[in-house]
């Protein structure tokens, strides 16, 4: 009777395989896991283990993340590709198409928000009439003196 090889090919991978290939934390797949960004599989011992294509979504996430793209974005984008198969590098080309048009009009407003950061005070009141920053076009200025959120929802 022959030995099974201990580097065996299985097709699903486990939690510590995946964080050790991607380099992303347990912790961490466990959280994209549960925001709908990648799907695990459950052995009868109620164990994770992931398809190998989980290992470019991950890759895929990291990046988006490491450009500022929020999660409910990058969910988005990952769930219109097709289950059960490894993003193409045509999926990344017209992912990362949407995603460079929001981060160039992000650079745009960090563009001009840095050419103003000279005029802010940082008094906190956050309802002067010229604070472009905080409160532009002193929407809070109605509400009376005393600092306040704009988004503060």
């Amino acid at each position: 009777m022959e030995k099974p090889c201990p580097m065996q090919f299985r097709p699903e991978l486990t939690v510590g395989e995946v964080a050790a290939r991607s380099g992303v934390a347990p912790s961490a797949l466990r959280f994209y896991e549960e925001k709908g960004l990648i799907r695990s599989l459950r052995t009868s011992g109620n164990q994770r283990r992931y398809p190998r294509e989980v290992l470019r979504r991950v890759s895929v996430i990291k990046v988006a993340q490491r450009l500022g793209i929020p999660l409910a974005t990058i969910r988005e984008a990952l769930q219109g590709l097709p289950e059960h198969r490894t993003p193409t590098a045509a999926d990344w080309r017209r992912i990362s198409a949407k995603w460079k048009q929001e981060l160039d009009e992000r650079i745009e407003r960090l563009t001009k928000l840095r050419g103003q950061l000279d005029t802010c005070i940082g008094c906190g009141c956050l309802s002067l009439k010229d604070c472009p920053l905080r409160n532009p076009w002193d929407e809070l200025g109605t509400q009376g003196p005393g600092a306040r959120l704009l988004d503060a929802e």
